[in-house]
């Protein structure tokens, strides 16, 4: 994948890059059978109120029905399904895969870096090690790069799905493998959980620049206002003459709670003993 740069003719081309889409299916419009409806709420609850501030407007989008499930075929074998398209989806950073079984049914995936329109994928524990296709972990050799992780089998993936994710499969014992996840974290995941080999396409995402404000709103997101330059009736970091620090132990929310580095993290989870590595330890 590229990025496409502007000539500057308007200051907000001059820094602006956006996706080339080279590698999605020309022409192609979604699968009818696979959209739904999806609501903006604008950031509020059952009662109305902004419970997420930041939120509204907007292009109108349909969701993408994604198969982050890819069940295994009941036989133990590996069942083959034909990628026929890449496509685009609004709702999230990476592209989708629209694959069509023996059977003629049809189903959205994340899209692996290297798959094509044409490309044969295998689900099962027969499969190759290839990109795109789906195995349980007991069958991914040690060291591979995978993605779309599940955390408890039959669930679905749960794990790095988003543009240019990767995880290492580093080691397997007594039932469960470690696995070091983009953030740097070590975890531990059920060798019957199932991945998906290599890494989730639209590499270049990172390097995508919005370039102007109007886009953001396009986005359904609103403008953001510093609470230091707000009056200390609105912002605990209000007030002062001029620039003024935040005037507490460390900043803080509209509502004065902490914010910014608190860990927010239960230390009684239940699953805290399946993390062998925070991710911001040395």
């Amino acid at each position: 994948m590229a990025v496409k740069t502007y000539r500057p003719t308007t200051p907000s081309l001059r820094n602006m890059a956006t996706p080339s889409f080279e590698e999605l299916t020309k022409g192609k419009k979604p699968e009818k059978s696979l959209l739904t409806t999806l609501k903006h709420k604008a950031g509020r609850n059952n009662t109305g109120k902004i419970t997420v501030r930041h939120q509204g407007g907007g292009n109108k989008t349909k969701y993408r029905i994604v198969d982050f499930r890819n069940a295994f075929p009941a036989d133990g074998g590996s069942a083959a399904k034909t990628v026929t398209a890449i496509e685009y989806d609004p709702n999230r950073t990476a592209y989708l895969a629209l694959l069509t079984a023996e059977d003629g049914k049809k189903s959205y995936v994340l899209a692996t870096d290297g798959v094509k329109v044409g490309d044969v994928l295998y689900v099962g524990p027969q499969a190759d090690i290839k990109p795109g296709n789906v195995l349980p972990i007991s069958a991914i050799p040690v060291g591979t790069m995978i993605n779309s992780i599940e955390l408890y089998p039959g669930r679905g993936a749960q794990l790095v799905r988003s543009a240019g994710a990767a995880a290492q499969l580093m080691a397997k014992e007594n039932g469960k493998a470690q696995i070091r996840l983009p953030s740097g974290e070590v975890r531990l995941v059920r060798l019957d959980c199932h991945a998906t080999i290599g890494i989730i396409g639209n590499l270049e995402h990172e390097n995508i620049k919005i370039g102007k404000a109007g886009k953001k709103r396009h986005m359904g997101i609103r403008p953001t206002v510093r609470g230091s330059v707000m009056n200390p009736c609105d912002h605990p970091h209000g007030g002062g003459e001029g620039r003024a620090p935040v005037g507490h132990p460390g900043p803080m929310t509209p509502w004065g709670k902490p914010a910014l580095g608190l860990k927010t993290r239960d230390k009684k989870a239940r699953t805290n003993n399946m993390i062998v590595k925070r991710r911001n330890d040395k």
